[in-house]
Order: C-alpha cells, then structure tokens, then sequence
C-alpha cells in the first residue's frame, strides 16, 4: 500500500515537472512571435510613449547606437548605463532595426591612444564628465563619455544621456537623465529619420539681435527646422503667400509654422503689427521674447551707472489684447549670476572679484509637471522684467512657464542702476516678494487686434482675407529678449559666438538652449515627442540618518532572519512526512 502511494505521489510530481516545463516552453515560442509586456510599476517606466512607438513604426533602415557609458563607475553610473541599454532594448522590442553596442573608451592600456580617442569623441559632439572614483590608495581621477554617437542612412549624431542642472545634486541629475533617456534617444532618432521640416521665422527690422547675437540658437534649431530670417516692411506676402487650398479655390495660408520676436529696441508700426496680427489669427504661433525695459551693461560698465527706461515698441495693446502684458519695471533677485568686477592692481594686471548681480536673476525652474521647463538647468537672465495676465476671451488659457526665487522684488523705471550696489550689505526685507512671473505661455482662440477698427471694404478684401478670430494656436512670452542671445568671444582677430546660455566670466553652462528648444518643440508639436519630459520616475533613496542610526538591527535581521526561516521550514516539512508516512 505504502509503495503503491509512493509510486503514484513520484508520477503526480513527474507529471507536474513535465507540464509546467511544457508550459514554459510554449510561452518562450509564442513570445518570440507576438510581443506583448507587462509594465506594473506605478509609473509605467517601461512603458513607450504614442508618439515614440508611432516614430518606431516609420523607421525601414538601421538605426545604429555606440553608447560610449561603459566601463568601471560608481554605482549611480552604472544604473544609468543599466537603464540606457534597458531603454533601447524597449526601442528595440518595437522595431527590430535599431541596433546597439557599448564601448569603453578607456578599455586601451595605452595612454597616446586613450588620449587619441577621446579627442575623436570630444570632436564628434560628445562631452567628458570626470568622476572622483574610490581606490584602494584613496581617490583618482577618472573621465568618461556619457554618451553615443547613433547613425542612420550614413548620418551621424551625438547623443548625451547625462542632464546637466547647475546646483542640484548627483543623485537628482542621475534621475533626471533616466527621466529624460525615453527623450533623448527618441530625439536623436527622429533627427536622423525625420524628412519634414516645420519652417520657423527670426523677425528684423526693429533692431532685434541680429544674426551673430542668435548663432548657437539658430544653429541648435536647425537641427529640428527650416530656420530664416525675414523682414516684415509692411508687405503683406512677408509672413503669408496665397495657395490652392482644393482643386477649386485659393486662400491665404503662412509661410511659417512659428516666428521668433527676439530683443526688439523700436516701434513697430501698426501695418507691421496687422500682418503678425493676421499671422496669428491664421494659426502660426509667436516665441515673445521682449524686453519692455532697456538697460544697458555696456554703459553701466563704462560709467559705473545708467538708467533702466521704458521701451516704446507699440506692442502693449496686442499684448493686452492676447491676454497678457509686460510690466515696465525690473526684477531683483538674490539668486543672481555674479560678474566680474575690477577691485585693484597686482602689479601691472588688473585684480577681478565677482559679485551676485540682482539684475541678472538666474531662473530656476519651478514646475516638476511642464513639459517646456521640466529637468531644465536653470536659466540666465539679463535685466528681466515681469509678466502679468490680463482679461481676454473664455477660449485663451494661460499658465506661468518661468519665476523668480522666493527673494525677489521689483523696480519701476526709469530706474537709476549703479555698480554701487555689489559687496554692499543686502537688506533682505526688500526682497520679500516671491516667485514673480517672467515667462508664460497662453493659448486658445485669439480675438484679433483689429476686430471692428478697420474699414469693411479692407476686412473683405481677398488679398488681405481678415480675420477677426484666431484658429487654435500659441504662444510663449519672455519678458528677457537676452535669455536666446549668445557671448561673443575674440579669437584670433574675430568674435565667435559661444554656446547660447555659456556664461565666459563664470565659465557656467546655464539652460537658455534646452528651454529655446524646448518651447519651440511646444509651439510646433510636429511629433508630441514634448509630451515624454512631463514623466516622472521616482528615485527611491535610502534614508542615510536612518541607516546610521539602526545599521546593526538590519544587519542581524537580514543575516538571521533567513537562516531561521530555513531552519523552521525545514522542521515543519519533517514533521509533515512524519505524520503522512508513519503508517
């Protein structure tokens, strides 16, 4: 009898093994035919945006990435190289073209030929992080490339997979680059893939930056846009031209998706205003970036004070009538870039110590949901004023991109700025202002400027097809037309422009391209790929008081706890044998 249940007990196990092999064998073969995945973080880290997943579909060719994040690093390296080759194993479950390997640059014991490598890296876009790594004889020295370099059809990119935010710290700019890594890797792809390019507009004609003043922004968004420089001169055709709509009509349609307005020092006038007016109304979107106060740095330095005045550019009304406006004063914030200023002689060169210049806030980006500003590094200004919201039409939704710091205050103009102020005490009771708006963003159904002002014989003219209410469409406002204006530096006999947001005095990189960029993408949302930098994967770091503090408990517990539980499993299994077999 005995032998018998014994028999039967070691053909049930048998039959179970087999099956359960059976069933893991079929779901490997059916999984390598039909994808399908199971993302139950809270999250869904792992789970592709619409707008990735339908930019994967459209890929027919090898899409090639040489990830240079690879070697011997510290932990938090190492979790974000994990998470990058996780990343594009996802972007590779969608479409079978993209390929991958991961290099270590440093791999080769030969210094000339390390060396020689990381130029060829460095010459090819990619940029060197050094990182005090722990040895045995204490700390060294080490350089690495967070980065790639990805091809497709002969083209080639750089890729960087490390964010860069001024003050924040490591373990947050780690985080922040595997937020962004869906990003990242999805904009380099659709860089190299995409065939159409919106065509955007920087505007002249009313002592806007000119061409060298906007290298680097122009340059960054050539990567993603058709970018021209156009001028208005009241010509009607400048920003719209007339098109076949179908086969039996015509109509005015723009010439730009998008027309950057950027540091503006005259009037425009009012035939000039129609047409942007009429731009907008027709749809196109408008990047605001207007100073309604000047001041200049140039004289402050030569003089050791100037005058902050009021601009006339003879926009305040369309502001007002668009929802927003611009307020003739200036923001002072404790929060600010320092400037070099000249305090003595040491021997026949000058002696230069900096100071935080309240006139040029640094903006650190507030809002951890905004897309546009979300990871942003924070951004430089130069003699910001402040936003305001005013009445308009049900339709126009407004929002806040971009503040001050919670030590702030405002100055009317005409105001007198003097060098007097820097290394004096600061009275913090004057900044008792907090988070004043700089930048915003409004959108909606516009009402035109010109609505029942003009004659009806020209609101019905075929040639001009006024409009009085806007289609759909958006705009971002910066009270700082300097925030996309780049420094110039003299090399060999000419000025070159540096990259846009690079301070030369600090040798600080600031956030002014990524946030360029970044609302232009929102103004064009010709992919929605904008939408992926609203995720937030949250890092879940261990408490370094508690762990201080109650190290030993832990200890015992994770030492003790499963050998007892080994220990007590293995007793009530003999115990249950026992009884089932005593028989």
């Amino acid at each position: 009898m005995g032998n018998t249940s014994w028999r039967n007990i070691r053909i049930q196990n048998l039959f179970q093994f087999f099956f359960g092999l059976l069933v893991v064998v079929l779901a490997n073969i059916i999984g390598s035919y039909v994808y399908t995945r199971f993302d139950l973080t809270s999250e869904k880290r792992y789970t592709l945006s619409e707008a990735t997943q339908q930019m994967l579909s459209e890929i027919d060719d090898m899409v090639f990435f040489r990830v240079y994040l690879h070697g011997d690093f510290p932990a938090g390296f190492k979790r974000l190289e994990r998470e990058t080759r996780d990343m594009i194993n996802e972007f590779r479950a969608y479409n079978k073209n993209i390929e991958y390997r991961f290099i270590n640059p440093a791999e080769t014991k030969d210094v000339d030929e390390r060396n020689k490598i990381y130029r060829q890296l460095m010459e090819k876009g990619l940029e060197p992080t050094d990182l005090q790594v722990r040895t045995a004889d204490g700390t060294s020295q080490k350089i690495i490339f967070p980065g790639a370099l990805v091809t497709y059809k002969g083209k080639e990119i750089a890729l960087s997979l490390l964010t860069s935010r001024r003050g924040t710290p490591p373990d947050e700019i780690l985080n922040s680059s595997v937020e962004n890594l869906e990003f990242a890797i999805a904009d380099a792809i659709r860089k190299l893939v995409t065939q159409r390019r919106p065509k955007i507009a920087f505007i002249e004609g009313h002592g806007e930056f000119d061409r060298n003043q906007t290298a680097d922004a122009r340059a960054a968004l050539n990567d993603y846009y058709v970018v021209e420089r156009i001028r208005i001169d009241g010509k009607l055709n400048s920003l719209s031209e007339r098109k076949m709509i179908d086969s039996l009509n015509t109509g005015i349609i723009n010439k730009y998706e998008v027309i950057i307005i950027a540091g503006p020092d005259s009037a425009f006038s009012e035939k000039d205003k129609f047409i942007i007016d009429q731009f907008v109304m027709r749809g196109g979107k408008v990047l605001w970036l207007v100073d309604p106060v000047f001041a200049s740095m140039d004289s402050l330095q030569l003089n050791s004070e100037t005058m902050g005045i009021a601009k006339d550019l003879n926009l305040t009304d369309m502001f007002f009538k668009y929802g927003f406006r611009l307020n003739n004063e200036l923001v002072m914030d404790l929060k600010a870039l320092e400037i070099p200023i000249k305090t003595g002689q040491i021997g026949d060169q000058p002696k230069f110590d900096f100071f935080p210049w309240y006139y040029f806030p640094i903006i650190t980006p507030q809002s951890t949901t905004d897309p546009i500003v979300r990871n942003l590094n924070a951004i430089k200004t130069e003699f910001v004023s402040s936003v305001d919201f005013v009445q308009s039409p049900a339709e126009v939704e407004k929002s806040v991109l971009l503040t001050s710091s919670e030590y702030s205050r405002t100055v009317r103009a005409p105001v007198l700025i003097t060098l007097d102020l820097l290394g004096q005490p600061v009275d913090e009771r004057l900044y008792n202002r907090q988070y004043i708006p700089v930048a915003a963003r409004v959108e909606g159904k516009f009402e035109s400027l010109y609505k029942n002002r003009i004659p009806s014989e020209v609101a019905r003219n075929e040639d001009i097809d006024f409009r009085e209410v806007s289609l759909p469409t958006r705009m971002i406002v910066f009270a700082d037309g300097d925030v996309i204006r780049n420094q110039m530096q003299l090399s060999q006999g000419n000025y070159l422009p540096l990259p846009l947001g690079y301070d030369k005095y600090t040798g600080q990189q600031f956030g002014n391209k990524d946030f360029i960029l970044n609302a232009m993408n929102y103004l064009t949302d010709d992919s929605g790929l904008i939408s992926i930098r609203s995720r937030e994967l949250k890092l879940r770091l261990l408490n370094k008081t508690k762990i201080d503090s109650e190290r030993i408990r832990w200890q015992v517990l994770n030492v003790l706890a499963p050998v007892v539980l080994i220990i007590l499993f293995g007793l009530v299994q003999a115990a249950i044998r026992r009884k089932r077999y005593a028989s």
